[in-house]
């Protein structure tokens, strides 16, 4: 999963060398916390947070499908 969070969010940036995604599980829950260069950070959350919404869920979708929860938290730098 966190190769294709990983995909997704260096396709969006201008910065892709910049991106880094940090992935904690517990239990059945998993957070992952990226980070983006601030002059990405819009592209993306998107438009009232538009592009955030959709990334988290076909994470979210992905996750069902291991009987698991995600949460996604995007950090700025």
């Amino acid at each position: 999963m966190k190769e294709m969070l990983e995909i997704i969010i260096k396709n969006l940036v201008a910065n892709p060398e910049q991106v880094t995604i940090t992935e904690e599980q517990k239990e059945n829950t998993i957070n992952f916390s990226v980070k983006v260069a601030n002059e990405d950070m819009g592209k993306v959350i998107g438009k009232q947070g538009r592009i955030a919404k959709a990334i988290r869920t076909v994470s979210k979708a992905i996750a069902t499908k291991e009987n698991k929860k995600v949460n996604i938290e995007f950090v700025e730098e």
